[in-house]
């Protein structure tokens, strides 16, 4: 069977136990990037053979995933930090598992998405989630212009490189509304501040921003 197991964010003192017992009984992990997975496996002392598995090479390498599956051995698909197919290609092989019979078991855990959510402050009944923005900054602008009549919560990812062209674009278009930052989460410098996308944007202009960033953007009020 395929297990997709949810990996820590940051802090490693956020992974289930069951997470640990699975990743200590199959017979290999597959992940999106080996280097990383390995940090995670030597830090609690497991050592299993890995398979790489990442945006550009689903259809190639899920044949080899597929055909051990098939074989009887039992594979965790992790991602790199968080949930599996949230943002990455896991959901390809779920779906060939799911139409060939496969067993697929669900190991919840840490999510960024999830996390950021939930400190936001923001009404969760309805929200929709991007995932990464577009990199070129016409086609962001040409995005949050699709999106911006939406009146549910707004949330995606950005990378440092990128955060501050984005927050530009925001306070283009959006400057009262609500956004709330949510900067390294779980981690040592863990960030989570909120205000006006204007307010936002004059905090950060001021300073050199590091880490990775998951936005809550409120939606338009009626």
């Amino acid at each position: 069977m395929l297990f997709i197991v949810a990996t820590p964010i940051g802090n490693l003192e956020d992974i289930t136990f069951r997470a640990l017992n699975v990743l200590r009984t199959v017979d290999f992990v597959v992940s999106e990037d080996t280097r990383e997975t390995r940090k995670l496996l030597n830090y609690f002392q497991i050592q299993k053979p890995l398979i790489s598995y990442y945006r550009g090479c689903e259809k190639s390498r899920s044949q080899h995933i597929m055909k051990l599956l098939s074989g009887g051995k039992s594979i965790a698909l992790v991602c790199d930090r968080g949930t599996p197919g949230i943002s990455d290609p896991a959901y390809y092989i779920v779906r060939r598992c799911l139409d060939e019979g496969i067993k697929v078991v669900p190991v919840p855990g840490p999510s960024a998405l999830m996390a950021g959510l939930s400190v936001s402050g923001e009404p969760l009944d309805a929200f929709s989630f991007y995932g990464f923005l577009p990199r070129k900054k016409n086609r962001k602008i040409e995005f949050f212009k699709k999106i911006g009549e939406k009146q549910e919560t707004i949330v995606f990812f950005e990378s440092v490189h990128r955060f501050m062209e984005t927050m530009e674009v925001l306070n283009q278009l959006f400057p009262e509304r609500r956004l709330v930052v949510c900067r390294e989460l779980t981690k040592k410098f863990e960030e989570i501040v909120a205000g006006t996308v204007t307010q936002m944007y004059n905090k950060f202009k001021q300073t050199t921003v590091k880490g990775e960033f998951v936005l809550i953007l409120g939606g338009k009020q009626c």
